[in-house]
């Protein structure tokens, strides 16, 4: 597991302090968006479909510090939009660590190389950078020829400076996962300390509503990618939601666990849902109807999500929260082969994963939407 000691023992002791203290609801990273603007326009995205006015405002870097020290979390993601953007980034990011959080600074990295001279390599600053795969797939994904050329650039020269650097990738349906697998072999020989990636959320703004996956499918689409795994491949993530991806085991949706913080407030119930604001962090915990959202509600918003934000913080608690989870997560992450025949299988069968490939986006030709294959197990 690619995650440092330092950042580990972090976020263990926050967890357990927070149980010890009787704490139900505790967040382990805030997700602090600040800004929706963006350089890019992906087809799956439905965070910069907002009108001019909207998208020309942003967070002050005060409000940043505000919201950080407000919920107390030990880690930050910087999403967007395009962070790079924001005139003040260098700034908020020296604020954060000053304040000793760990950064996860998500950027496509159009303009990381040029603004890299302006940040300072530290422990707690990670450049995450959007890659949702191999250049051809990334480029479609992304809706522009030459982002991945623009990107790899931007990574390598982050990492000769030493940088932390992670990719960060987004799978929708029509997927390979033996192009998957090529590409972490390709992400990994650049240097970076590891990969994060998620299943896409079915964005109800998003342009591209017909690749978004179905739970039965995103444990099939994991299964083939993450078994029978090279060692040189690494996950800045926790073992067990990787485990979780694949389908070995069964969690709800943490849904605070990591809150949303924007130019409107804080976004009810979480970074995906856009179910109202509140003022305070204190004010969203306390009057968010959380039994209202995850698989178990029945809200057919939630019915097929397995994404990251939400269920990553589970399998967080789930490591750090008692001795048996600890255990479980130290044997995933000590011995993470993960052989599978069956995978191989999956793997070598072309037409399980073919189905949307080809048509994989193409803004200008999106109709309706599909119903997703959905399972509660």
């Amino acid at each position: 597991m690619a995650v440092p000691i330092s950042q580990m023992w972090t976020v263990s002791t926050y967890v357990l302090k927070k149980k010890l203290a009787g704490n139900k609801r505790y967040p382990p990273v805030l997700m602090l968006e600040p800004l929706f603007r963006c350089n890019l326009a992906c087809a799956g995205c439905g965070k910069v479909q907002y009108p001019p006015h909207i998208l020309k405002k942003q967070l002050s870097p005060e409000e940043c510090f505000a919201a950080v020290e407000e919920c107390g979390v030990p880690m930050v993601s910087l999403p967007g939009g395009e962070p790079l953007l924001h005139p003040q980034i260098v700034e908020i990011v020296n604020g954060l660590i000053a304040r000793k959080k760990y950064i996860y600074l998500c950027t496509n990295a159009l303009e990381l190389k040029r603004r890299l001279p302006e940040f300072t390599p530290s422990k707690y600053l990670t450049f995450s950078v959007h890659l949702d795969g191999q250049r051809e797939h990334h480029d479609m994904s992304v809706c522009r020829e030459g982002g991945y050329d623009i990107a790899v650039e931007g990574i390598k020269e982050a990492v000769a400076r030493g940088f932390r650097v992670t990719t960060n990738a987004t799978f929708f349906d029509g997927t390979d996962p033996n192009s998957v697998r090529s590409f972490f072999d390709e992400v990994m020989s650049m240097g970076v300390e590891g990969i994060v990636l998620s299943p896409g959320y079915s964005y109800d703004k998003a342009p591209d509503q017909q690749h978004f996956l179905g739970r039965a499918k995103i444990r099939r689409l994991f299964r083939a990618i993450l078994s029978n795994r090279k060692k040189s491949w690494k996950f800045n993530m926790s073992p067990l939601f990787l485990e979780f991806l694949m389908g070995k085991r069964n969690y709800e949706c943490t849904a605070w666990g990591s809150p949303a913080y924007n130019i409107f407030g804080w976004q009810k119930p979480c970074y995906l849902l856009q179910d109202g604001y509140t003022d305070t962090f204190k004010e969203l915990v306390e009057t968010t109807k959380w039994e209202e959202y995850g698989t178990a509600s029945g809200n057919p918003k939630c019915a097929n999500c397995m994404v990251s934000c939400g269920y990553e913080p589970t399998a967080v608690g789930a490591g750090f929260g008692s001795v048996s989870g600890f255990f479980a997560m130290a044997k995933a992450a000590l011995f993470s082969t993960y052989e599978d025949k069956g995978a191989l299988d999956l793997l070598n069968n072309h037409t399980t994963f073919a189905a949307h490939r080809d048509q994989f986006v193409s803004v200008d030709t999106l109709v309706g939407a599909p119903k997703l294959e959905e399972t509660r197990v």
